[in-house]
């Protein structure tokens, strides 16, 4: 009973993110509670984000099915870890107050509002997945679902940073300069670990790999799977 009023307690932080942004970012700014808040988060981000790799992976076996549900949510943790020293270290230089964990959960309102965008495609990624075996479709659609919610998590995080981080004194410009390329840096990172990390999905044409050898990265992949459609390839 604990157990099941915990996780509905890690669900109530989630939906209050989503349904009153500005109250759960003031509440970050003043740094209420901020340890159950990051809690709540990676865990409804790690659940969320398991089923959809989870979906991905069995269209080739239940073992690719289960890597990949411990893979996903390990790609954007890990990103997240990568990253977030040299946002936090680089604000701070640059007259920042806030705090490593309100930082922290910053970007990890990034990882939320784009596990709960995952999670939504769900069912359009399992309808494809149930009505075509064209793999290198499947392979392009799928980019485009994390290339949309990540999208959309970024800018999420962009509009809380500005809240959050400090913008009012003779620093703030110089902030903002450096979160914005930082996103772009985050991107960038993700995208090239998720290549490192893979297959989420796994070719139909091979046995169960946990991982392929590193060999080219994210952006070539992407260009030779949309050669494939369009038959340049």
């Amino acid at each position: 009973m604990e157990r099941k009023a915990g996780s509905i307690k890690y669900f109530a932080v989630l939906i209050g993110l989503l349904r009153d942004r500005q109250g759960f970012l003031d509440e970050v700014r003043q740094g209420i509670r901020i340890p159950s808040k990051i809690i709540s988060l990676l865990v409804c981000s790690s659940i969320f984000i398991a089923i959809y790799g989870t979906i991905i992976g069995s269209s080739h076996s239940w073992m690719q099915a289960v890597s990949s549900a411990v893979k996903l949510p390990a790609l954007y943790l890990i990103t997240l870890l990568i990253c977030l020293p040299t946002l936090f270290f680089s604000n701070i230089i640059f007259g920042s107050k806030r705090s490593f964990g309100q930082h922290f959960i910053l970007v990890l309102t990034a990882v939320a509002v784009t596990s709960v965008l995952l999670f939504s495609f769900a069912p359009i990624t399992l309808f494809f997945l149930l009505t075509t075996n064209n793999y290198q479709f499947i392979l392009v659609l799928n980019v485009l679902i994390f290339a949309i919610t990540g999208f959309i998590g970024i800018s999420a995080l962009y509009q809380a940073a500005n809240i959050v981080i400090e913008q009012e004194d003779d620093g703030s410009k110089t902030r903002r300069r450096i979160l914005q390329s930082w996103l772009f840096l985050y991107a960038f990172v993700g995208s090239q670990l998720g290549w490192t990390l893979r297959p989420f999905f796994g070719s139909p044409m091979q046995p169960f790999q946990l991982f392929r050898e590193r060999e080219g990265n994210f952006y070539l992949g992407v260009m030779k799977a949309i050669g494939y459609l369009l038959g340049l390839n």
